[in-house]
């Protein structure tokens, strides 16, 4: 489901746009179709869906087509801070199937084939390309629009267009076997002509329609270079190179090669019973190629920059934040592990998402969050439940507006969660994710 806000002078309003996918009434969900990741384009015309089956589902925006010069256009009503006239509608390009599930007979293990993250890449000449990841194996896709031709019938006698008066001065000569042409039209065809005469009637009765089709291609194979479930990829702004973490390794790929990757980070021990964090998260810079982001179950985030070294385990600037006001528990090490990170469109900010809180940071400011949204709040004395159902231990994503401004995650019992820095409640808004939204 994709939500439209419209920003006003004195809040931010939240409306219903469209919905992917619904279930009609009756119909049982079956477990391949449930959606496992989703991802925009920068340019939030086209819409990349994951789902457990392994495939990947296109969406593309349907703008109604305008020729007056005068009207805006939705980026620039964005950019102004100006309400576009309609809500953006989106509508199926293609879909394909980019993971089957496999077996590794070295580890006898099953490896599954749910997408667990979709990305775009850069692209200058139109084309669209897209990464994909289930937990081992990350594949480019090329989708690319032609014109596919389609035979179409046609009622129309077939003498009437040159090529088939051609045709018809066309006769058969039995003595010699071949195809003669004489200079008048000959209806008295031969037994032998009079299949050539029903099978030029047919060709000649259809003609080809030109058709928007999608066409797709796995462009690249990037395998075997992770021992642990890969949780994240992210492109680089150089549009050349990508990033894949899994639990203990991010690893530096070029697009262009599949059989070779740089490991940038690890942070396995060589004893792992000394093992205290792992990584959860991992984001490119969106403007600075050379600096990234990764986040821990310790509830660290790491600001490394690769210039400084070719291992950049120790050369991290450490965003944390100490609640030295809440004594701690046997919970706390669970709930603060961060399960997502985003940065903000110009790379000053970065949201990250725990279990309890949605939290904000500036990267020149590390010693602590510059605003915490309290999500799961509460939930704090059900923290035992939650621990015993495995509940505590559940992953949410979050996501914030171009502006750096406006912020929304998920909640339980299909829960959309917004808030806004600077404006509006602590609490922040709380709606469903349906048709008929039930704010609060």
């Amino acid at each position: 489901m994709t939500v439209d806000n419209i920003l006003s002078h004195a809040s931010l309003e939240w409306k219903f746009s469209q919905v992917f996918g619904e279930r009609g009434a009756g119909e049982d969900i079956q477990d391949v179709d449930i959606i496992s990741a989703i991802g925009f384009d920068k340019s939030g015309d086209n819409l990349a869906i994951g789902d457990r089956g392994g495939r990947v589902i296109i969406f593309e925006r349907n703008e109604r087509k305008d020729t007056s010069k005068n009207i805006l256009t939705r980026n620039k009503l964005e950019q102004l801070n100006l309400t576009p006239a309609s809500h953006p509608e989106y509508q199926y390009k293609t879909e394909f199937q980019s993971h089957e599930p496999e077996f590794d007979y070295l580890k006898s293990l099953e490896i599954e084939e749910k997408i667990n993250k979709v990305k775009w890449c850069v692209s200058p000449n139109g084309s669209r390309f897209i990464l994909s990841t289930n937990d081992k194996t990350i594949k480019l896709w090329k989708v690319t629009e032609h014109k596919a031709k389609t035979i179409k019938e046609m009622n129309h006698d077939r003498y009437v267009s040159s090529e088939n008066a051609l045709l018809a001065e066309m006769s058969f000569s039995s003595e010699q076997g071949k195809f003669s042409l004489s200079s008048g039209c000959h209806r008295d065809f031969s037994e032998n002509t009079a299949m050539n005469k029903v099978a030029s009637k047919d060709i000649n009765d259809m003609i080809p329609d030109l058709d928007d089709t999608s066409w797709r291609r796995c462009r690249k194979v990037y395998g075997h270079a992770h021992d642990f479930n890969i949780n994240s990829i992210s492109n680089n702004s150089d549009g050349e190179t990508f990033i894949s973490a899994d639990d203990l390794r991010i690893n530096l790929w070029n697009l262009e090669i599949s059989n070779q990757c740089f490991n940038i980070i690890d942070m396995k021990p060589s004893n792992m019973e000394d093992l205290t964090e792992i990584i959860t998260s991992a984001e490119f810079h969106p403007l600075h190629c050379n600096l990234l982001a990764y986040s821990s179950s310790r509830g660290f985030i790491r600001l490394v920059d690769m210039r400084q070294s070719a291992l950049c385990d120790h050369s991290a600037i450490l965003l944390r934040a100490e609640e030295l006001s809440r004594p701690k528990s046997f919970f706390t090490e669970i709930i603060s592990s961060i399960s997502d990170i985003k940065f903000s469109s110009d790379g000053r900010f970065i949201i990250s998402r725990d279990y309890m809180n949605l939290k904000l940071w500036d990267i020149h400011k590390g010693s602590s969050p510059v605003a915490v949204f309290k999500v799961h709040e509460h939930l704090r004395p059900r923290l035992c439940e939650l621990y015993d159902n495995d509940s505590i231990f559940d992953r949410f994503e979050c996501c914030l507006s171009a502006d750096g401004l406006h912020f929304a995650t998920g909640s339980y019992s299909n829960q959309l969660r917004m808030f806004s820095y600077g404006s509006g409640s602590a609490e922040g808004i709380t709606t469903e994710a349906g048709k008929t939204p039930d704010r609060s």
